[in-house]
């Protein structure tokens, strides 16, 4: 796999083994393939500082979860940030965010670094920050799209968020941007140390127990999903449609 093209055909073929599954993988699934497009969209616009650099990024960005997807369905062992949000999607109980939000965490917490430094290939890393920043801008755009359409998915999200406005809720405050920020450095880390299996496996400790705090929130709050959850009942693959719908309109 090394065209965004190739990246965007695998997506579309995740989305429609999940949608016959019916496995909630899909959710993050359907986001990142469309956060794919829209990297496409803006590498034939020449809006990245160096687009085919960009491409080479978001290749390698992308097959880190093509992959951990790829050994979780085959009964082998992604990394725990991956294997926490995959195992997630078996429980119906979590909330359509839970499952948007650990594909998130695991992606840009543990993934995004290690791809930034494979990308720039002992270069100098600095010279990708700005569409190592460009590529999170447009993850946020999307994301920030997706929660402010999602009542047609989740009817009381909304309750959700002024029940967690102002308390230390990872589930519902997470930052994309301060995920970004310890993602590059977490890059420059990786990028300086000898043992780069032992660094993975370090963050990756780290990153899965923030996955978990996602999986099991406090207890008040857990209420209150189980409550949010009933409200988006119905079947995945419809769920999944509406989605697709509500993640194109966040980009357009």
């Amino acid at each position: 796999m090394t065209t965004i093209d190739e990246v965007i055909s695998r997506m579309d073929e995740i989305v429609a083994e999940c949608a016959i599954k019916e496995s909630r993988v899909g959710y993050f699934a359907i986001l990142y393939r469309q956060v794919t497009i829209r990297v496409k969209e803006g590498i034939l616009k020449g809006e990245f500082e160096d687009n085919p650099r960009m491409e080479k990024l978001d290749v390698i960005f992308a097959k880190r979860f093509i992959d951990a997807y790829d050994a979780f369905m085959n009964g082998q062992s992604p990394t725990k940030s991956w294997k926490t949000c995959f195992e997630a999607a078996n429980n119906s109980k979590h909330i359509v965010l839970q499952h948007l939000l650990l594909g998130i965490n695991a992606h840009i917490n543990l993934d995004l670094g290690i791809a930034a430094v494979e990308t720039v290939d002992g270069k100098n890393i600095n010279s990708i920050l700005n569409d190592f920043n460009n590529i999170n801008a447009l993850l946020s755009e999307l994301v920030d799209g997706v929660k402010n359409n999602i009542g047609t998915i989740s009817p009381l999200f909304r309750f959700l968020i002024q029940f967690a406005k102002g308390r230390d809720e990872i589930l519902v405050n997470f930052s994309i941007k301060l995920a970004r920020d310890g993602a590059w450095k977490f890059a420059n880390e990786y990028l300086l140390h000898t043992d780069k299996p032992a660094c993975i496996d370090m963050r990756d400790q780290i990153i899965s127990g923030l996955a978990e705090s996602m999986v099991k929130p406090g207890t008040r709050l857990s209420r209150i999903i189980g409550i949010i959850s009933f409200s988006e009942w119905r079947s995945v693959s419809n769920t999944m449609k509406q989605l697709d719908q509500v993640a194109k309109k966040a980009v357009a």
